[in-house]
């Protein structure tokens, strides 16, 4: 999958303030497109997302969510400064410039790759500017996340940061998006009525390439609380590239694909991530669902070496994703759980359990935790076999439940708990009351 390269530019023929004519079509097709590709990336051009002359709100949200952005500052186009000043107070880095002719004054000193066009307002040398692009993306490409700031702001401004735009924190994003109230509101009651409601409602939004990404986003998440796995992806396969190419819709798309028991499909997905954006533990803990699910696959038909082979692979993925993050407990906890699954158990839980713990109670401390901290906490206490404690952390947890499959997962988890242990001779009966209290929230 490329990543998306915004371009910022005017379209059609402009005649500017020298008295020339450019065509800026053929600059676009003939040099900017070319070297795009060139760096291997997908173009996407910003009068392409233009409507009736009108710069929409969904064109400001691709603009922020391309990885790269080329920007064409020739005849000093007030649309285009206006794009290139929102795209510089957010994005440090990855936007290359050129102009045709002198910078205009106000970029003067920023850096940008010159070309040069013919009396008929076509680019001329084109294989040269087009090399030269090229180049300039590589290396936009290369130091991603690098100390390599293109933008201004950033440059001068000590202590400005950029807002988190990659993604937030999927199970608390409807919460915090702002966008169209009554699309929002809608869509809390089609929730709350079911499927059929929420069909209903998502046929009268209009196109999806229209909307803004916030109602995309929770018409996307209100598939998932419905447990409306196809319906996540054909939406998915809907959405504008920027939005449908960003953490975390890919993210989901493979939890939904795992959910139809797709598993090759989210298994691919969940490692091109890791493999563009580094180990993380929201990708690495679905990526470790994908293995759980493939151990749990192999332990129905009987196929111990396979099984075994699985839950190692899960241990490691979860494994990986605590240790990219210590503060997110979730994959944490599963490594831990998996571990004690093991035959034999894992010595490794026991140094891991109180790191674990502690993340979880460092979070609850901050004053906001979801339910998949009161979770963690009642999956730790079972494995240390503190009755209180799990009671307590059932209690919150059932009170904090958002979607039915949240439940489902936890008792799915405790029932593997207790499987192994009363193999091993090592029953906790008590814990099974907790267990059919979850698996009972999660039917509705």
């Amino acid at each position: 999958m490329q990543p998306l390269c915004f371009v910022l530019m005017p379209f059609g023929r402009k005649t500017i303030a020298s008295g020339a004519t450019i065509d800026f079509d053929a600059v676009y097709q003939e040099l900017i497109a070319p070297a795009i590709a060139a760096a291997g990336m997908e173009a996407l051009r910003a009068d392409e997302e233009v409507t009736g002359g009108v710069i929409h709100k969904p064109m400001f949200e691709r603009l922020i969510l391309c990885d790269f952005a080329v920007a064409d500052l020739t005849g000093a186009n007030a649309n285009v400064f206006y794009e290139l000043g929102l795209r510089h107070g957010v994005r440090p880095a990855t936007t290359v410039l050129l102009c045709a002719g002198p910078m205009p004054f106000d970029v003067a000193l920023l850096r940008a790759l010159p070309y040069q066009l013919g009396a008929d307002g076509r680019p001329t040398a084109v294989p040269i500017a087009v090399e030269g692009l090229r180049k300039l993306l590589d290396a936009a490409r290369r130091t991603q996340g690098e100390a390599n700031l293109d933008s201004p702001v950033f440059q001068l401004v000590d202590g400005y940061t950029p807002p988190d735009i990659a993604r937030l924190k999927t199970d608390v994003f409807r919460d915090r998006a702002h966008y169209a109230i009554a699309a929002r509101n809608r869509l809390a009651a089609a929730r709350r009525v079911g499927s059929a409601a929420l069909a209903e409602v998502a046929s009268t939004l209009g196109d999806i390439g229209d909307l803004e990404s916030g109602v995309v986003i929770d018409l996307f998440l209100s598939y998932r609380a419905l447990s409306d796995w196809q319906a996540m992806i054909d939406l998915a396969v809907q959405m504008p590239a920027p939005l449908a190419r960003s953490v975390m819709v890919r993210e989901q798309l493979g939890f939904a694909l795992n959910r139809l028991k797709r598993r090759d499909e989210a298994e691919q997905l969940l490692r091109e991530l890791i493999r563009e954006r580094g180990p993380s533990s929201e990708t690495n803990g679905l990526l470790g669902r994908v293995y759980k699910d493939r151990w749990e696959d192999a332990r129905t038909a009987n196929d111990l070496l396979g099984a075994a082979g699985w839950i190692g692979k899960a241990i490691e993925a979860y494994l990986q994703g605590f240790e990219a993050d210590w503060r997110d407990a979730y994959p944490g906890i599963n490594a831990v759980t998996l571990m004690e699954l093991k035959n034999p158990p894992d010595p490794r839980r026991l140094e891991l359990l109180p790191v674990v713990s502690y993340a979880v109670k460092r979070r609850l401390a901050r004053g906001t935790p979801d339910y998949w901290d009161h979770a963690t906490l009642l999956e730790l206490a079972v494995l240390q076999k503190d009755e209180s404690a799990a009671t307590e952390a059932a209690a919150n947890a059932l009170a904090a439940v958002r979607e039915n499959w949240e439940p489902e997962t936890t008792a799915r988890n405790l029932a593997l708990i207790r499987q192994a242990r009363s193999s091993r001779g090592d029953a906790v009966a008590w814990a099974s009351v907790l267990e059919e209290a979850l698996a009972k929230r999660a039917g509705g």
